[in-house]
């Protein structure tokens, strides 16, 4: 799952969120040097990866791409189902993702004293060209893939994707929604298990 997914499985809580949010950035035990709810966002985010990543519904979406973009198949992925949660977003949340997504890079300019380097100079171009605003849409997609595919110097044309998302697009989607009835449940679960 990309950004926006790990945003909203976070559930109220802001600094679970922020947490959640930067963790990738975030390496071994060093999670332990930041503030309570803080870790538990970091702890979410590998537990949602780790769920993920082991998945066969995920996997399945994944192996469609696998054979062009090899080891990218999954950095993809995550980027097709973040798409289908903000093109379905009024299916999930009362919130209208603009408003969501607004809210969220003010908690975050709010937050920038908590936030790592590597989110801090990712912030500018991200709330800029509004990422999470952005996934819902298939324009929108190929413009984050292309900043991808210049932060990983171009291995693999990453924003050619969008041809196979196109073309297996019913596939995908119903997957996403079936797995991310189960990742909500695991999260909730997850969450819970903090308190």
């Amino acid at each position: 799952m990309n950004f926006l997914a790990h945003i909203y499985l976070s559930g109220e809580n802001d600094h679970i969120k922020i947490g959640n949010f930067m963790a990738d950035s975030i390496r071994g035990h060093s999670y332990e040097n930041y503030p309570d709810d803080i870790k538990k966002g970091i702890l979410l985010h590998r537990s949602i990866d780790s769920f993920t990543d082991m998945h066969p519904v995920y996997r399945k979406s994944k192996h469609r791409l696998h054979e062009k973009y090899g080891h990218y198949s999954g950095v993809i992925m995550d980027i097709f189902y973040d798409h289908f949660l903000a093109k379905n977003w009024n299916n999930y949340s009362k919130i209208p993702l603009e408003t969501y997504a607004e809210t969220f890079y003010h908690l975050l300019q709010a937050n920038i004293d908590i936030l790592t380097d590597k989110v801090k100079n990712m912030l500018p171009s991200m709330i800029g060209r509004n990422w999470l605003v952005s996934y819902a849409t298939i324009k929108g997609l190929e413009m984050i893939l292309f900043q991808m595919d210049y932060r990983t110097k171009n291995r693999v044309a990453m924003h050619e994707s969008v041809v196979e998302l196109q073309e297996y697009y019913t596939e995908f989607e119903e997957e996403f929604t079936s797995f991310f009835e189960e990742l909500q449940l695991h999260c909730t679960e997850k969450l819970n298990s903090f308190n």
